[in-house]
């Protein structure tokens, strides 16, 4: 288990945390260690080449320090290097997802299942999809606390139900789900399962070779890497029958005036035009450094966090909770009669950064009853003491103090 000197120490790895101020909204975008930006920094000092097109030596010793990462990526969720794509993120992954298999496999009358508590980017592009090809969208159940249960979860599925959307973290209560089960019932069917797995794969070990996802999609920048890169996995099996949406250089192997096109091998016939080099790097440094530090224990510290915080604040009179039962690093509540976004903006002037609204999560709302909620998140790099000056701040925060910022 981390220990708090040993979280101390480690703090010192990052430029942007400070004594000054407490960063609670981690499951927006997490800071950077030293060895991630020295990473992007190298790049542009010492070999900004291209990949994938250079014959020249150097620009082929960065095409592998590329494939050095894809590999680093591979081994961090259990799967093959060649199920691993670069994107630009969680949007662009999830958003290749539904238009390169929805558009090819579904048509009128299939079902898309997924859920009221989705972040807009797994859920819109399936709206357009189902659109598109006359299917239909359908969802799971949730209960008062936006979680999604098993039970309801076979409740929901039948035999027209082609594709299972779902988040394995969701990103405004932070509910983890049973994906491995839920996988295996969708298979059951016939059906694929795309993982949203933007918070997920942050916060806890993934392997997905044993959870049975077809799809996974996660962003770099919520793990330390920098932003602007994402990853796609996918079964081996389905990326060699699937076709890619977007075109352009650098995925096909020849094409002719007449049309003919053939395709490279997965993983890049996925991959179009110039990757984000920079942050790639980045994320391979990231992944090298959650390793080193442990990732396993990491995740340990980050949950005796979070239960303290949730402990600490089912205390308060003045503060409502919506994920009492949290088992993640997402903190999500109203202080009782007060603005979540005035609330976050009082916060802040006491020097605590949080995220308040809809968190891009828009039908949630008539699940958990609250038109919009202040989110705290966490990641392993905070501390007791910030989650003690953070709750005795939210304590003593009244409409009164609220309304005097804007006088």
């Amino acid at each position: 288990m981390f220990d708090r000197q040993k979280i101390n120490q480690t703090r010192k790895d990052f430029p942007m945390l400070n004594d000054r101020e407490i960063y609670f909204d981690n499951a927006a975008t997490t800071f950077k260690p030293h060895v991630v930006i020295d990473a992007v920094l190298e790049y542009y000092n010492n070999y900004s080449y291209n990949v994938g097109r250079g014959d020249y030596l150097k620009a082929y010793s960065v095409e592998q320090k590329v494939e050095e990462v894809r590999s680093l990526i591979a081994d961090f969720i259990n799967a093959d290097k060649n199920e691993v794509i670069f994107t630009s993120g969680a949007t662009e992954s999830l958003n290749t997802i539904a238009f390169s298999y929805g558009l090819q496999y579904l048509k009128a009358g299939d079902v898309i299942l997924t859920s009221l508590a989705e972040h807009a980017s797994n859920i819109l592009p399936w709206f357009k999809v189902a659109e598109l090809v006359g299917a239909s969208i359908e969802y799971v159940e949730l209960d008062q606390y936006g979680d999604l249960s098993l039970e309801n979860f076979k409740a929901a599925m039948h035999d027209k139900v082609k594709v299972v959307s779902l988040a394995a973290m969701t990103n405004v209560l932070g509910n983890v789900l049973p994906i491995k089960e839920i996988a295996k019932v969708t298979h059951d069917y016939g059906a694929i399962i795309v993982c949203d797995g933007a918070q997920s794969v942050a916060h806890n070990l993934v392997d997905v070779k044993d959870l049975d996802v077809d799809f996974l999609a996660f962003s770099g920048h919520k793990m330390l890497a920098p932003t602007g890169v994402g990853v796609i996995y996918a079964k081996y099996s389905i990326l060699d029958k699937l076709q890619p949406f977007f075109q352009g250089g650098g995925s096909n192997s020849r094409y002719t005036q007449d049309g003919s096109l053939s395709y490279k091998k997965p993983p890049y016939k996925f991959e179009n035009g110039t990757p984000p080099i920079e942050a790639i790097l980045g994320f391979g440094a990231a992944i090298k450094y959650l390793n080193e530090q442990d990732f396993a224990k990491l995740i340990a510290y980050e949950q005796d966090l979070v239960n303290y915080f949730i402990e600490e604040m089912s205390k308060l009179d003045n503060v409502e909770i919506y994920n009492p039962n949290s088992t993640s690093g997402i903190v999500a509540f109203n202080i009782k009669g007060i603005f979540s976004q005035d609330v976050s903006t009082y916060l802040d002037t006491q020097g605590i950064q949080v995220r308040s609204g809809h968190h891009c999560s828009k039908l949630l709302n008539n699940v958990i009853k609250a038109n919009d909620t202040v989110r705290a998140s966490v990641y392993f790099y905070n501390t007791f003491e910030e989650v003690d000056r953070f709750v005795e701040v939210v304590s003593q925060t009244t409409l009164e103090k609220t309304i005097n910022i804007f006088v």
